[in-house]
């Protein structure tokens, strides 16, 4: 027999073998490199239980790009100087501060933590203003892009072919017709039912408009776990946007749900520099075209306004998760209460922590997710966590007015974090992400009041009744916290 005859009649028993053999060497790897062990237990499972379809799986989705760099910016001009102003910032937190009671002081550590993590430079002359509904961040967002003069910073994870997109890309062709440099950046998968046509209007119209990280069939394995999930609009460099809303009609008309929560704020002053940066490193890219040198696209402001603030960003490119980072960081600082809304909750091991050992210290602690959610894996999953959170004293409450998409973290009446990182490992580990993290009472308490409201529209979870769901639904939860990792 033939070496090709053997290979066809035993194809089966040699594939099996190979299969084994690449899981062990895959396996020792993982172990090999210390990294979180829930992962690599997961991984591990997967790969046992479902020989070729688990090393499928792991190619695509397993690896850790954030060590391995394929996301790689150090090379930009920028960088270096922003890692200058943060090394100054940095000293100056350690001298300053020390003798005085307001916001600043209370957080040094968290300012300092993200000084050192992200780069997020500090700020405080800033005007905020904050968005509960998509129809109002529709409104000052269109309103913001009417009056360019100069740029327009366009970035989304999800823009849709529908009525709102439509009015969005009228818009920019308009602003692009009238001589404004207009930027569009979408993410590949995010936006993958975004027909040709639509992008092809917007290029004809004079928009530079750029996909993030496209994804080919041949390329997957390196791109298709990790995506832009950033939202922003920067105009002329002196008004900015972010939070958790796409460019899509759900954000309006709240889809299967009836009614879609969110939150999204405006920016103007010293803190849109840092969202213009984020923008043009993205832009450098998606494009390799480096605009942040350009002295027009950072503008001097006119606020007197004081909102103390910083804007970071986190993703495969940076060195520290430094979104959970933060969250941890202002979890563990918390005296009195902290107040969490987040769609998907599907934390590590070490955000799951810092709360229950939050409430079991005695601060309120509060969690807002959604009744029904657009993700069965990931709603499981989040309901696989809330028996230890109750018997931690945890007060849950479950939405009932729609759905509840808003990325919100409160500490005790005077620190907020708004961006578009969901409280879940995607958001820590895999996405793009920016947040904002805020300094002042006065914004804090606006977004505590609507969190108040938000709870009058929710239905608070008893550990009583909890306890007796179905062993079905215990079961899928089971499954979906073992794929979360995985996913």
């Amino acid at each position: 027999m033939t070496l090709w005859q053997t290979i066809q009649t035993y194809w089966y028993e040699l594939l099996t073998v190979c299969n084994f053999i690449a899981a062990v060497v895959i396996i020792f790897f993982m172990v090999g490199k210390k990294l979180d062990p829930i992962k690599t237990i997961s991984w591990c499972v997967v790969l046992i239980a479902v020989p070729f379809a688990g090393l499928i799986f792991y190619l695509f989705l397993g690896r850790n790009y954030r060590k391995e760099k394929i996301f790689n910016r150090k090379e930009i001009h920028d960088l270096v100087v922003i890692d200058q102003l943060s090394k100054r910032q940095v000293a100056l937190f350690r001298k300053a501060y020390d003798d005085t009671t307001d916001s600043v002081a209370r957080y040094k550590r968290i300012i300092t933590l993200l000084l050192n993590n992200s780069k997020a430079i500090y700020t405080d002359k800033n005007k905020v203003d904050v968005y509960t509904t998509g129809k109002a961040t529709f409104a000052a967002m269109k309103a913001a892009i009417a009056q360019a003069t100069d740029s327009i910073h366009l970035e989304s994870y999800i823009i849709e072919d529908d009525t709102i997109g439509n009015e969005f890309k009228k818009l920019l062709i308009h602003k692009a017709r009238e001589g404004v440099e207009v930027r569009v950046i979408y993410d590949d998968v995010g936006s993958w039912s975004l027909p040709k046509q639509y992008i092809q209007a917007l290029k004809d119209g004079g928009v530079e408009i750029y996909p993030f990280a496209e994804v080919r069939i041949l390329w997957l394995s390196t791109k298709v776990n990790y995506r832009n999930h950033r939202k922003i609009l920067v105009v002329d460099g002196r008004v900015g946007f972010l939070g958790g809303i796409n460019i899509a009609d759900r954000y309006l008309t709240g889809g299967k749900f009836g009614t879609w929560r969110d939150t999204h704020m405006r920016i103007e002053g010293e803190a849109v520099h840092s969202l213009q940066t984020i923008f043009l490193l993205d832009w450098y890219f998606v494009s390799k075209k480096q605009l942040g040198q350009r002295l027009r696209y950072y503008p001097a402001h006119k606020v007197e306004d004081i909102c103390p603030m910083q804007i970071a960003s986190s993703g495969p490119d940076s060195d520290w998760a430094s979104v959970m980072q933060t969250y941890f960081s202002a979890i563990a600082q918390a005296k009195d209460h902290i107040y969490i809304a987040t769609p998907y909750f599907t934390p590590n091991e070490s955000i799951l922590s810092a709360v229950k050992v939050a409430s079991l210290s005695g601060v309120d602690v509060r969690l807002i997710i959604p009744a029904h959610s657009d993700s069965k894996m990931v709603y499981f999953s989040t309901l696989s966590y809330l028996t230890e959170l109750l018997e931690a004293g945890v007060k849950i409450y479950l939405f009932q007015k729609g759905f509840i998409h808003s990325k919100l973290m409160t500490i005790d009446g005077n620190f907020a974090a708004v961006g578009s990182a969901n409280m879940d490992i995607r958001s820590f580990e895999h996405n793009f992400e920016i947040i904002s993290l805020i300094y002042d009472e006065q914004i804090t308490q606006k977004l505590e009041t609507q969190f108040v409201e938000d709870i009058c529209f929710s239905r608070l979870v008893r550990l009583r009744w909890w306890n007796k769901r179905s062993w079905l639904s215990k079961s899928k939860e089971a499954l979906a916290r073992l794929c979360s990792p995985l996913l």
